[in-house]
């Protein structure tokens, strides 16, 4: 990591969604001395995000056109994005009255939802908005090569550790969420007893966990949350928080296993403080340490 002094005034632009992620990133360039030019999707990203910011403008979840200019106007070339952006929105009645797609995000979108060339996948999605960006000079970069200290570490955060069944249970679900990230289905994945209760697909990761509470009524299940093999860290980088560990508990899960080195952890000292109160089991592990984990 380069000194704060390389930093001084240099301007990034942040394109930010839904949680905390943005803020910690946010709060990231400030501490860098980074100029943060934020653009916050309306209904979704925080408005705390305008008191980290050195300028900061609510976006239309469908104004690219408008975004590309905004950057443009302040000069700035490099770019991030951070946050989530609920991919369900895209699947509601009259959605293109509801968000009124600017001429550019129109043109940008043509193949994905009017001629159906192409897939609406979220790597396509965001490719092509990356794509039509960097059209215009401006480049995205991983939001993780700013804040690299919310990559979650390897090995065991909680207090409690997997037992023989739950590492069962762990190898299976890391091979099913690896194949699902693979297909661009999901990241997440909720088993037990080596069979699978949830399958996390557009409605994100708490609503896979609750419905796989209301499958296991026993409780006792195990969350997998690993990247895409194909991940890029530009977007769409697994993030796990404080609520994804409160979900899981009142679901009646467990055990949540995430990538070590590839997945964002939030506030981490709450979120392991929470897994130990609540005697759930928390590690971030490898490919390699799951491979020990079978027979």
């Amino acid at each position: 990591m380069t000194s704060n002094s390389d930093h001084s005034h240099r301007k990034v632009g942040l394109l930010a969604g839904w949680g905390k992620f943005p803020i910690r990133v946010a709060e990231a360039l400030r501490a860098q001395g980074f100029h943060t030019y934020c653009l916050g999707v309306t209904g979704f990203a925080d408005p705390a995000l305008a008191e980290l910011c050195h300028d900061f403008r609510w976006s239309g979840l469908a104004k690219f056109g408008r975004a590309i200019r905004y950057f443009q106007r302040h000069g700035v070339t490099d770019a991030t994005m951070a946050g989530k952006v609920h991919k369900v929105v895209l699947f509601q009645p009259w959605r293109w009255f509801r968000h009124l797609p600017d001429f550019r995000t129109i043109r940008m979108f043509i193949p994905h939802f009017l001629t159906r060339r192409k897939d609406c996948r979220d790597d396509s999605l965001l490719t092509a908005i990356c794509d039509e960006f960097a059209r215009e000079g401006i480049r995205f970069g991983p939001a993780t090569d700013y804040a690299p200290q919310l990559l979650v570490r390897r090995g065991q955060l909680s207090a409690r550790g997997l037992t023989a069944w739950q590492k069962k249970d762990v190898a299976f679900g890391w091979r099913l969420a690896r194949e699902m990230g693979r297909l661009d289905v999901g990241q997440s994945v909720a088993v037990r007893d080596q069979a699978a209760l949830a399958i996390e697909a557009v409605e994100g990761t708490d609503l896979c966990i609750r419905r796989a509470g209301e499958l296991c009524r026993a409780g006792g299940f195990t969350v997998v949350k690993v990247a895409k093999p194909q991940q890029d860290m530009r977007f769409d980088v697994p993030t796990v928080g404080l609520g994804t560990l409160e979900t899981l508990c009142a679901a009646g899960g467990k055990v949540l296993a995430i990538e070590a080195g590839r997945t964002i952890i939030l506030d981490e000292p709450e979120v392991v403080a929470f897994a130990d109160k609540h005697k759930l089991t928390l590690v971030a592990l490898t490919d390699e340490d799951v491979a020990t984990m079978v027979d």
